[in-house]
């Protein structure tokens, strides 16, 4: 039973340069190929994805291509860094353009993101992890994915200015370790579950 995991990169940086946050990501991924997940990473700053809220913004808007991509995930991932104790505006753009398919529905006429498990990676080096976190993790399951338990992962480093993850060496963190490898399983578990035993029809059919 082939499970596919889409992790959304929403650092403020482009490739190539170093992102911390797929620094933490990546961990997260490397449990996941463990088990045989089929894992697919886009970082939204490589490509134009216009404000919006539709799934289709027109000429020039390169997110209808990773939308395909999110339709097509059992499994999402949202990774953003900390400015100003918050996400990071591309986050915010992204869940903005995912809530354009909202209304989307699937052949059960179930909102289109019924069936899919979604979960949050931070990384910064100030306060703001859990309110970041929260705002992803509700947004997901206001829009129609399963949040399971503990699957939101973050690290953050000492007050003020400072080294960030991959400088800090943050991965030696117990706790970081700790919720990477029971976020990764977690999201895995209901995957697998949701793909056996799928969200029955009745009651929440969209009229």
């Amino acid at each position: 039973m082939a499970i596919k995991a889409l992790y959304l990169n929403c650092s403020l940086k482009k490739s190539p340069e170093t992102s911390n946050t797929q620094g933490l990501m990546d961990k997260v991924i490397d449990i996941m190929k463990n088990e045989g997940i089929e894992t697919e990473t886009i970082r939204i700053a490589d490509y134009n994805v216009a404000p919006g809220m539709t799934p289709d913004e027109g000429i020039g808007d390169e997110w209808p291509e990773i939308f395909e991509k999110v339709k097509e995930a059992d499994i999402l991932v949202i990774g953003t860094p900390i400015w100003l104790g918050e996400k990071s505006s591309i986050a915010k753009r992204v869940i903005e353009r995912i809530n354009g398919g909202a209304s989307l529905t699937n052949d059960k006429g179930q909102y289109l993101y019924y069936n899919k498990v979604a979960g949050a990676v931070v990384t910064g080096n100030e306060d703001g992890a859990k309110s970041a976190a929260k705002d992803v993790i509700y947004g997901m399951s206001h829009l129609g994915f399963t949040i399971p338990p503990n699957v939101d992962v973050y690290w953050v480093g000492e007050a003020g200015p400072g080294p960030s993850f991959l400088e800090a060496d943050g991965f030696n963190n117990d706790f970081t370790k700790q919720n990477t490898k029971i976020m990764a399983y977690n999201l895995i578990h209901f995957a697998r579950m949701l793909k056996e035993h799928p969200i029955p029809a009745e009651g929440n059919v969209v009229e």
